[in-house]
């Protein structure tokens, strides 16, 4: 089953806050996966794939920021979060520096959390070289190389590349054909070109990598 929902891993050993995470994060969209330990948060980002973590700083076995260090010398690039109850300045400095995209002290506010994971999710798409596709399969913008097709990967052109990578980097916004012609095709005032390109990469990927939203443009296909 295909799905937009972004996938999170919680890593919270205080049980009523992972449950109380893992309602608000449900509620809000999130697919939650929960964890109580560093270690077992280590195999399931290793083996796994999610969206985003948030992470306690003080956990057993391996603490919060140890295990982010972890996952950054293994090339494990997934924006996290860090929950904790230090918060002073050279705590955050501390968590910054281990790798972790974002550091908010206990307590903190539930929409001001939520708030931080959204925007910590847009900035890791628009920073990505990676961005995943519907049906499992990813596009590396530098190479313009779709993987994980079942013919073998796949190599677009520029113009196919620019147009699926401005829809792979935001999975949920429907744009307009004028949108996307102002942003990938600046050298025609024709909507013809997108039809044209959107045309191109559903014969070389298949009709499910770009949806049709009748009366408003295009967007990505379910993932």
């Amino acid at each position: 089953m295909t799905t937009d929902r972004p996938r999170i891993l919680v890593v919270e050993d205080d049980t009523d806050l992972s449950n109380l995470l893992g309602r608000l994060l449900t509620d809000e969209g999130y697919l939650v996966d929960r964890v109580h330990d560093g270690h077992t948060a280590l195999h399931r980002v290793l083996t796994d794939h999610h969206d985003v973590l948030l992470v306690d700083r003080g956990l057993p076995a391996i603490d919060g920021l140890d295990l982010i260090t972890r996952l950054r010398r293994r090339g494990v690039t997934t924006p996290a979060l860090v929950l904790s109850a230090r918060g002073t300045p050279g705590d955050r400095v501390q968590g910054l520096d281990a790798g972790a995209e974002d550091y908010l002290p206990k307590p903190f506010d539930i929409d001001e959390l939520l708030a931080r994971l959204r925007a910590l999710r847009r900035r890791h798409l628009h920073d990505a070289t990676v961005l995943p596709l519907p049906g499992g399969r990813l596009l590396d913008v530098h190479t313009r190389t779709v993987s994980g097709h079942a013919t073998g990967d796949v190599t677009l052109s520029e113009r196919e590349c620019d147009l699926l990578a401005l829809l792979a980097a935001n999975p949920t916004q429907v744009f307009t054909r004028v949108t996307l012609r102002d942003s990938v095709f600046r050298d025609t005032n024709s909507d013809a070109a997108v039809e044209t390109y959107v045309h191109y990469l559903r014969r070389k990927l298949d009709r499910r990598v770009i949806a049709t939203v009748r009366g408003l443009g295009y967007r990505l296909g379910a993932r």
